[in-house]
């Protein structure tokens, strides 16, 4: 065994500028909250890291505040948003005025590439987006001819995060974690990423059992109401207070400027 445990101080630091970071979690569950303003305090006192990939399976608060601050330069995600809270107002607002790069992504791009990464090949054959206009808006997404039928498939190409944070609700300090049954694609974020940081509700000594292991986890954090306000199942629900004030007050980089600095102080 050997204790990866390290500050979220530390954690922050492995986060280069320009790397595609990827945020585990599912819209508004599990999201690394914690990390995110970890990151922006950051960023505030160094300026970096900035022009970030950001990746999310769907995306949510945490990743809001990041493309408002300034640190995104660009988004592959299937969703952005609040579900019912509303919009995302500052991807929103980003990415109307073309600020932000959106790459087009759904559940099946963002899958087959994660799953040609773990294969360790360049991209994975499927049949999504096949007669769809989808491809026109990805010029790195080709059709291939399978070799044994003859048949037209699409290839998408390997996704490599450089950076991945799951929150979890136990680690360990050897690194094995708990996330519980709502997974997302953090398992295999963890597999496909060259660094995975957890963040946990609880560090415990060993775990029985794990969904993320051991030897594909680089650091483990601390972080007690680390996913707040999003919620974190069975610890605590999601803060509803809390979401629709940033929805119904956030519009635009002075107002976002204004309840950062009211709610994170930040």
């Amino acid at each position: 065994m050997r204790d990866k445990r390290i500050s979220m101080e530390e954690a922050a630091t492995l986060v280069a500028d320009g790397c595609t970071l990827a945020l585990g979690g599912v819209t508004l569950y599990r999201r690394p909250v914690a990390f995110v303003r970890a990151l922006l305090e950051r960023y505030r006192r160094v300026r970096q890291p900035t022009r970030l990939t950001l990746l999310s399976f769907t995306a949510g608060i945490e990743s809001d505040w990041l493309v408002g601050a300034g640190m995104v330069s660009q988004v592959r995600t299937c969703y952005f948003g609040l579900e019912s809270f509303g919009l995302a107002p500052m991807f929103t607002y980003r990415a109307n005025r073309g600020e932000i790069e959106v790459v087009e992504e759904t559940e099946a791009s963002l899958a087959w590439g994660l799953r040609a990464r773990l294969a360790g090949v360049g991209f994975m054959p499927a049949r999504a987006w096949l007669g769809t206009d989808l491809p026109r808006l990805r010029a790195d997404v080709r059709t291939v001819c399978d070799p044994y039928n003859g048949e037209e498939l699409i290839a998408f190409p390997a996704i490599r995060p450089n950076v991945a944070v799951v929150h979890a609700l136990q680690a360990d300090v050897d690194g094995n974690a708990l996330i519980g049954s709502n997974k997302g694609v953090d398992e295999e974020l963890s597999l496909a990423a060259d660094v995975v940081i957890v963040t946990a509700e609880e560090i415990v000594p060993r775990l029985s059992r794990a969904d993320l292991v051991a030897p594909f986890v680089h650091h483990v954090v601390l972080a007690p109401q680390g996913a707040l306000p999003t919620s974190c199942h069975p610890f605590y629900p999601l803060d509803g207070e809390a979401l629709l004030a940033y929805a119904e007050q956030v519009s635009d980089p002075e107002s976002f400027e204004r309840f950062m600095a009211g709610w994170l102080n930040l």
